[in-house]
């Protein structure tokens, strides 16, 4: 319940926003990763950045530095998979929240 709380708070806040979905594409979510390895040169944090879509439209991205200094390529694509899974379970909850059914396993796309 109170993830459909922050949607309410939002809506209500942003009165000339608005969420265009088509009328007859599935309400699926489909998520994108990307990371950089060591892209600051100052402080060796890898940029990461997701971009999450409900049917065809956008419903949540992320683009910052990771809070961690990683050794490899690997762990870094790992870090930014793991903050969008996270991203994309919190979606799933407000899925079951609102009633929305999920019809498939939302898939991760990810640059490596």
């Amino acid at each position: 319940m109170v993830a459909a709380h922050r949607v309410l708070r939002y809506l209500k806040s942003a009165p000339g926003q608005g969420l265009f979905l088509p009328a007859a594409g599935s309400l699926d979510l489909t998520a994108y990763s990307d990371a950089d390895s060591a892209g600051c040169q100052f402080s060796r944090h890898s940029p990461t950045g997701y971009y999450i879509k409900l049917g065809g439209a956008s419903v949540s991205w992320l683009a910052k530095k990771q809070r961690v200094v990683t050794r490899s390529f690997a762990e870094t694509v790992y870090h930014a998979m793991a903050s969008t899974t996270s991203e994309v379970l919190w979606l799933c909850f407000l899925h079951h929240e609102l009633q929305v059914p999920q019809h498939a396993l939302t898939p991760l796309y990810c640059d490596n």
